[in-house]
């Protein structure tokens, strides 16, 4: 506890520091498929998604992921108006409002409710039981909202046939929660066949980058590794696609060397979190006992599949 205390008092405390600069417009940054970093979050490039997004700069992975498919749309070309994205596992996710508010047509997706409720998606909070869940009032008024965004129930391991010509699709980390990291590979070239050609598509997922030997498969959270993305890579080229290049720095920043550790604080009693606040603070953590931080993928799907 007194390693968590000292982390998150670390993590607030280089935040409350970070420049105060005004908001910039996006710009084009080249993103490569890479794991998140302190480094990035106290970029120029996440302060202006952050701003997008109306929320504080703050170090914590799940920031870092909503910032990281921002900037790989946009160096993508693809947050325009009159563009069609699809998100998978979307849950509570900010992105589908701000979409709508740059007048980006979504569809919305999740798992069916009932199958939520079984695997307990429904108790945490983490599933899009119906599209109101996923407007956010700060980002874009209810009626464009209602106007742009739709939403349908879809099993990532069975996509629809139908769904296709989208210019973008997305996921954040969903596709770790598909039962075995074989299902979660199948998905991301599944994925690509709901994109139109010149399309891209961006998903996160968890990294068990400390551990090149031993990592969790077959269980409803799985952890990728080094030579899963570099198979995904392999498979996606053979397939025609361009992958942005794989970098593997998880970063040698004081944030990137804290490795958060159970209990959470949403575990906690009410007095702790009355003192801690209710958030966590952390970009890298311990997945039962393995060391984690998400990692992005981005494809482009520029060239005919074989």
């Amino acid at each position: 506890m007194s390693v968590k205390y000292f982390g998150y008092e670390l993590a607030r405390t280089l935040s409350d520091n970070l420049p105060k600069t005004p908001a910039q417009p996006p710009t084009f940054i080249g993103l490569c498929s890479k794991p998140s970093t302190q480094n990035d979050l106290a970029s120029a490039w996440v302060a202006t998604w952050c701003e997008a997004l109306h929320v504080p700069v703050v170090f914590h992975r799940k920031l870092w992921e909503y910032c990281y498919v921002l900037q790989a749309l946009f160096d993508h070309g693809a947050l325009r108006s009159g563009a069609r994205g699809l998100g998978f596992g979307c849950g509570h996710e900010p992105l589908p409002s701000y979409f709508a508010s740059l007048g980006i047509d979504v569809l919305v997706t999740d798992l069916d409710p009932g199958e939520a409720s079984a695997r307990g998606w429904l108790s945490s909070a983490q599933h899009a039981t119906d599209l109101g869940i996923a407007h956010k009032p700060h980002l874009v008024a209810r009626d464009e909202f209602d106007k742009r965004c739709s939403l349908r129930y879809v099993d990532m391991n069975n996509i629809p046939d139908d769904l296709v010509g989208f210019d973008f699709c997305w996921s954040i980390c969903s596709l770790e929660h598909l039962g075995s990291i074989s299902r979660g590979i199948s998905f991301i070239e599944n994925a690509m066949k709901t994109i139109k050609e010149g399309g891209v598509a961006v998903h996160t997922t968890e990294f068990n980058f400390m551990n090149d030997e031993e990592t969790i498969d077959n269980w409803p959270t799985v952890l990728f590794q080094r030579e899963h993305f570099l198979e995904i890579e392999r498979r996606l080229r053979d397939l025609g696609y361009d992958v942005a290049p794989l970098d593997f720095n998880v970063g040698s920043k004081p944030l990137d060397r804290f490795i958060d550790t159970p209990p959470w604080l949403h575990d906690q009693s009410d007095y702790i979190r009355s003192q801690w606040g209710t958030d966590s603070m952390h970009i890298k953590l311990s997945i039962d006992g393995f060391a984690c931080t998400c990692f992005g993928l981005i494809i482009k799907k520029s060239h005919p599949a074989a």
